[in-house]
């Protein structure tokens, strides 16, 4: 029993460390990042989501990113970074046609934009509400896969 609860002690905060700093797998709900993410609807992706990576090298446009909904600090949602401080961005349905995003900021957008809850319907997002890079499809197995940047939408 005393051995038990010495790798309890142990474990555990090397385990909280890792998701903290390092990463975790997560699983992506919704259709807001079709075909990237969740092709089809009835199978949910998991996805690797590393928080290193976007501590160490920050975010690129392309790259798919979990962040901190602006609107509900509980919630966490996946979208795609489409503009980076200092960019001109097109918008679709925001109130601005096309915007400037601010310093300290970014775009992001799903990929299947008819339906993503965004920064087309909240505009720009701190960059401080990136919390890491999805970059690995880690289930179902066969759709294990490496996450690429892409500048393309996708509709």
């Amino acid at each position: 029993m005393y051995e038990l609860l010495r790798y309890f002690l142990i474990g555990l905060p090397i385990g909280i460390t890792f998701r903290t700093k390092i990463g975790y797998i997560a699983e992506v709900e919704g259709s807001s990042m079709q075909p990237t993410l969740n092709p089809n609807i009835s199978d949910s992706d998991y996805v690797l989501l590393n928080r290193w990576s976007v501590w160490r090298h920050g975010i690129d446009r392309g790259e798919i990113v979990a962040v901190t909904s602006p609107r509900n600090p509980s919630e966490t949602l996946i979208k795609r970074v489409v503009g980076l401080a200092g960019d001109i961005v097109v918008t679709h349905g925001y109130k601005e046609h096309v915007l400037k995003v601010p310093e300290g900021h970014c775009w992001l957008e799903g990929d299947n934009s008819s339906h993503s809850l965004d920064s087309n319907i909240f505009g720009p997002v701190s960059v401080g509400l990136v919390i890491a890079k999805a970059t690995w499809i880690v289930w179902p197995i066969s759709r294990w896969q490496s996450l690429q940047s892409s500048t393309l939408k996708h509709k």
